[in-house]
């Protein structure tokens, strides 16, 4: 039996954040039913399209159950209340105030069912003075000091290729914290009401920055930070033919050995004396090298630095293949079938793979 069966979730979530929240629960054995509204979610249409379906619909939503509600409708609310009486979770990722004027807010489902776990996803949190703001992923991480980290001069500025606030600071917290209130639950008997703030993690991804500013008094700058392009032990360095080498030789046993594995001059393998001239010095020499010619060199050394690999790539490297990582399959219109999403959670929790489709 997986660890969540018997247990029902009700999805008010849309896009990408609570969906795949819901998908990790669901994954783990909870029944999740997707709440849309008529017509379907945003994210049906979103591109690309199989037979009408949207791939990244199918893919976030996989092995949930639909229903179909305008839940500006007072009759379809009322259809929800026998439903919310036996739900063990509700997630839901409106504007703060939204479920509230709905009828649907904690206060009012939780006198239906004082059981319920009430998850609330938003940009800000339910109060505050930005709560109301809209936003998406990279206003959070600008917002919070995350996006100002980034390597490199200011006049380039990157937009990192992660979604580090919808995951890290929406997804994963929603999933952790409603797993903690099912434990609270079984001590207590009673639900409670969560409120994820995507904006609050992302403090937490600046750990090393946050350090930094408390000890010393001075947080660091664009470029500066040692794990965000400020040393050159910890770096990205294109090869001969365009690709890039990722260096992480932090500890100095690693730093020692890929500085031998590219012949790195003496006079540069202490970075303390000028970091920028040790920079240089290593970009000049894993530029006069094709990344097949430095892949062998660095995987003999051990040193913690890989050449950095194309998705479509990592999705055949043996290693990932081996350990299940799309062992699990999502049905995407009537005939193109796609690897599903690969989730944090232990196989032994997850179930058995196989093929399963959206709602």
């Amino acid at each position: 039996m997986q660890p969540l069966s018997g247990l029902l979730v009700l999805d008010f979530t849309t896009l990408l954040p609570g969906p795949l929240a819901t998908l990790m629960l669901a994954e783990a054995g909870a029944e999740v039913i997707k709440i849309e509204r008529p017509g379907g979610e945003d994210m049906r249409r979103f591109p690309p399209q199989f037979d009408g379906e949207g791939a990244a619909y199918a893919l976030l939503n996989r092995g949930k159950q639909g229903l179909t509600l305008d839940l500006k409708s007072e009759a379809d609310r009322a259809k929800l209340k026998p439903l919310i009486a036996r739900t063990d979770i509700l997630v839901e990722q409106f504007r703060p105030g939204v479920m509230a004027r709905l009828g649907l807010g904690y206060d009012e489902v939780a006198t239906l069912n004082r059981k319920l776990i009430y998850c609330s996803i938003s940009g800000y949190g339910q109060a505050g003075p930005r709560a109301d703001e809209a936003g998406h992923d990279l206003n959070y991480i600008a917002a919070t000091g995350l996006l100002d980290l980034q390597p490199g001069p200011i006049e380039r500025p990157v937009v990192p290729p992660m979604l580090a606030a919808d995951i890290g600071g929406g997804s994963f917290p929603a999933v952790i914290n409603i797993l903690l209130a099912l434990r609270a639950r079984d001590q207590s008997g009673q639900g409670c009401h969560l409120d994820i703030a995507m904006t609050d993690a992302m403090f937490t991804f600046g750990w090393y920055a946050l350090a930094l500013g408390a000890a010393s008094g001075r947080f660091p700058k664009p470029g500066e930070l040692m794990l965000a392009g400020g040393s050159p032990r910890y770096q990205l360095y294109p090869t001969k033919d365009g690709r890039i080498v990722a260096c992480g030789a932090l500890e100095q046993k690693f730093w020692l050995a890929f500085a031998q594995a590219i012949g790195l001059a003496p006079d540069y393998v202490d970075d303390t004396r000028d970091p920028e001239a040790t920079r240089e010095a290593v970009a000049k020499l894993i530029a006069a090298r094709t990344a097949d010619e430095w892949r062998p060199l660095l995987a003999q050394a051990d040193c913690c630095a890989t050449i950095v690999t194309p998705l479509e790539e990592a999705l055949r490297d043996p290693h990932f293949v081996e350990r299940g990582l799309f062992a699990h399959e999502v049905e995407v219109g009537h005939a193109k079938t796609l690897p599903a999403i690969p989730v944090p959670i232990a196989p032994q929790f997850r179930g058995k793979p196989g093929t399963k489709k959206a709602p």
